[in-house]
């Protein structure tokens, strides 16, 4: 019973965190490494979502599927980008880039690439959705590995073996191809695995701060006149999040046309712009705070030690 009374007090301390970590990590890898597709493989799953990128709720060329087990949680997003593969091979295969791109979601406080043993590591802080000290913030470690940057395949994995309420084996992967010379195609992939405190602590965030909030994904089509029903529960936060981090990557592209000291403040307005077409899920703060606390926070980043 302690066990259990502890548990719902963590879970009280970290249920805003917690979504975070639920749309930053998922699908599942095994404990042997991520399974990226590899070009063939991406190539052959554009082909195939063809249909699907054509025509979505989304009015855009993006597929988003999430799903959940024991003990493990899941998301894919597949979707054209407007701009050349080589530009987002070098942008993305550049580990402080990844910074930049983090810093937009709405709960990541601070990021910072370091040279570790074994190559790069980023330092990101995740917290809550106003301003708040890096020490109130939770850390998260993550190895960087660039395992493929080449003229026609982009992979790149992130892995963070611990993170908070008692969850484990992060994996971050992202996978390119080019589809024309304006074009690419990009994969994200995210998992983790959690134990019993990690599943007291979503079932007090469902119950409290996120009941009735809703994913993507359509459960049914919904009465005469009526809008379909969306998936709500694990999977609604997985897919919230996983919509958030693609839009912080499209964004950060999108602001490259931009002067380089301007670049920030574009991506953080389209950042914001892009996540209100999708209001019903992903609303949280109004334009004038965000803008506010990003700016500090992004100012912070660029000058901790």
């Amino acid at each position: 019973m302690m066990w259990f009374i502890h548990a719902v007090r963590r879970a009280s301390r970290y249920s805003i965190v917690l979504p975070l970590w639920l749309g930053l990590f998922m699908p599942a890898w095994g404990a042997g490494g991520s399974q990226a597709l590899g070009p063939a493989g991406l190539r052959a799953r554009h082909v195939a979502l063809g249909p699907q990128l054509a025509s979505n709720q989304f009015q855009g060329p993006l597929y988003l599927v999430s799903s959940e087990s024991t003990g493990q949680l899941e998301g894919d997003v597949y979707a054209l980008v407007k701009h050349p593969f080589g530009t987002v091979r070098t942008e993305l295969s550049d580990p402080g880039h990844w910074c930049d791109m983090l810093i937009l979601h709405l709960n990541i406080k601070f990021c910072r690439a370091r040279p570790a043993a074994a190559g790069t590591q980023l330092d990101v802080r995740l917290g809550r959705k106003h301003d708040q000290p890096l020490v109130e913030a939770s850390t998260v470690l993550f190895s960087y590995r660039k395992v493929a940057a080449e003229a026609d395949y982009l992979d790149i994995e992130l892995e963070a073996a611990d993170g908070p309420l008692d969850t484990q084996d992060y994996r971050i992967l992202l996978e390119a191809i080019p589809i024309s010379e304006r074009q690419s195609f990009i994969h994200m992939r995210y998992s983790f695995a959690y134990g019993r405190t990690g599943r007291v602590a979503m079932q007090f965030y469902l119950a409290t701060l996120g009941r009735g909030k809703v994913g993507f994904t359509q459960t049914t089509a919904g009465m005469p006149g009526q809008p379909p029903e969306l998936i709500g529960g694990v999977r609604g936060v997985v897919e919230r999040n996983t919509m958030r981090y693609y839009l912080a990557i499209e964004s950060y592209l999108d602001a490259l046309s931009a002067p380089l000291p301007q670049r920030f403040e574009k991506g953080l307005e389209a950042w914001f712009a892009a996540t209100e077409k999708y209001a019903r899920q992903l609303h949280e703060v109004e334009r004038a705070a965000y803008l506010d606390m990003k700016r500090k926070e992004y100012q912070r980043q660029q000058t901790a030690p």
